[in-house]
């Protein structure tokens, strides 16, 4: 059975994958509170996408599944606020949410893991490997596909390479967050792939 625990939610309209990072401006003050604690706790918050409603404001609808995020680095915009980098580790499915009087967000969340962990690519899936090396090599800058120059046995890895391709490909929103709650890495490079071939379209 799942480990399951509360965790703070910041509704956002992004999907954060393990492994990649993002970067925040915070400026509210549920948020402020919320980095503070974490701070202090050695802890992480989940990153949702913005179902229904603003990421400011009132609280907001958040999509079931999100991803943790744990904070890397923290500084001071030029006009003040508090900037972020956090970069995403788990995933979870929220089974519960509450709003507390701050209007922060908190879920009842039960952590989700791959079916196989660090599963070996499949050789049908070997040319997204390659599209994979393609793009780090574009965009000049590996610290984008989780940090520092990626090992070449990682490229072998199912579900490595299924996270950076849903970082760094163009997707849009939705098909990132069917992406994010796929259990099977297997799948996830599958769907990824359909989605290629179906972009390049006949020919």
């Amino acid at each position: 059975m799942a480990e399951s625990r509360s965790l703070p939610l910041f509704p956002l309209r992004t999907v954060l994958v393990p492994g990649a990072a993002l970067d925040l401006r915070i400026f509210e003050r549920r948020y402020l509170d919320m980095i503070r604690d974490c701070g202090r706790q050695g802890s992480g918050f989940g990153v949702c996408l913005l179902v229904d409603g603003d990421e400011v404001g009132a609280p907001a609808t958040p999509a079931a599944y999100g991803t943790e995020a744990v904070i890397e680095d923290f500084g001071t915009t030029p006009d003040g606020l508090l900037s972020l980098r956090v970069r995403g580790r788990r995933r979870f499915h929220a089974a519960a949410t509450r709003v507390r009087d701050s209007g922060l967000l908190v879920a009842d969340v039960a952590w989700r893991e791959d079916l196989a962990p660090s599963p070996r690519l499949r050789p049908e899936h070997a040319l997204l490997a390659e599209l994979l090396r393609r793009i780090l090599v574009q965009v000049g800058d590996v610290a984008l596909a989780g940090g520092g120059d990626p090992a070449p046995a990682l490229f072998e890895d199912a579900a490595w390479v299924g996270w950076r391709l849903a970082e760094l490909l163009p997707l849009d929103l939705a098909q990132r967050q069917r992406l994010l709650q796929l259990d099977d890495p297997h799948e996830r490079l599958q769907r990824l792939l359909d989605g290629i071939a179906e972009a390049a379209g006949p020919g």
